[in-house]
């Protein structure tokens, strides 16, 4: 599956205020890194663990927490605790414009 998620402004800011932080994670990363445009993440929703499918809105960070082996990623896709060895994947995408994405 792919993850399409529209960001609130307050976990954008989340994510940008962990950016000081990003050299340390396991795959360093900045949120503007991981989403062309601030509002939206665009992943594929598969755990880089095992390939099970994360649960939104949930783990310790709020973004996604994969309950099969406890890998928790947050509102970038940024893997932040557990097993899993990388972020979600950011499958090839273009925004054709403001109401359309491209996938692939």
């Amino acid at each position: 599956p792919v993850f399409i998620r529209k960001r609130t402004p307050e976990m954008i800011a989340s994510c940008k205020k962990d950016d000081v932080i990003a050299p340390s994670m396991r795959e360093p990363a900045t949120d503007a890194e991981r989403c062309k445009k601030p509002e939206w993440l665009i992943c594929i929703g598969v755990c880089t663990h095992l390939g099970c499918i994360p649960q939104p809105d949930a783990g310790n960070y709020g973004g996604y927490f994969c309950p099969c082996h406890g890998s928790h990623y947050d509102h970038a896709g940024r893997i932040r605790q557990g097993p899993a060895p990388k972020n979600l994947e950011l499958p090839p995408y273009v925004f054709v414009d403001d109401n359309t994405v491209n996938l692939g």
